[in-house]
């Protein structure tokens, strides 16, 4: 075994096994989840055990093929050899300002503004980076396009309550 398949079977094995352990973790917040059975006759906790069923089967299959030659026809990255840190901060700062604002912005602008960063991010990644004023506008009208029909789906549809920015359920 050389040096570049025993460091990719390591780093195999770990994928597998932080993969299992997040399927652990699921389950076990999973079990302070109520099961009483709802509407179709399935309990709030049923998706949360399905995810967690499915990610511990994944990891333990993981790492049966880490430790037994590594994952089979495994095509090499196209990616960089390293990470491209710009974009990596600009998708998290899209996620973390999303957590902090949505209760203050409402669903549709912290999602909005998410989808802004995040193409930022992404853009980045392929050098092809654009912060003119025509670019955040036209980034922040397309994540107002995805975003609102999602909000209003949730809760005009399925009367399920999301932070708007105001208390008529259309904003």
């Amino acid at each position: 075994m050389t040096q570049h398949s025993s460091r990719s079977a390591v780093l195999q094995t770990v994928i597998g096994a932080g993969t299992l352990l997040l399927g652990c973790l699921l389950a076990y917040g999973a079990t302070s989840i109520s099961s009483e059975a709802g509407y179709g006759g399935v309990g709030p906790n049923f998706f949360p055990w399905v995810v967690a069923v499915v990610l511990v089967i994944c990891g333990v299959l993981c790492v049966v093929h880490a430790r037994t030659g590594g994952f089979r026809d495994l095509e090499e990255g196209s990616g960089d050899e390293s990470a491209h840190w710009k974009g990596f901060i600009w998708v998290s700062a899209g996620l973390l300002l999303n957590a902090m604002l949505i209760t203050t912005l409402g669903f549709i602008l912290s999602c909005a503004l998410c989808f802004v960063l995040a193409v930022r991010g992404f853009k980045s990644a392929e050098d092809k980076l654009d912060l003119s004023p025509k670019a955040w506008i036209k980034d922040l009208l397309i994540g107002v396009a995805v975003a609102a029909p999602v909000f209003w789906m949730f809760t005009q549809l399925l009367a399920i309550n999301l932070p708007g920015l105001t208390n008529t359920g259309w904003l």
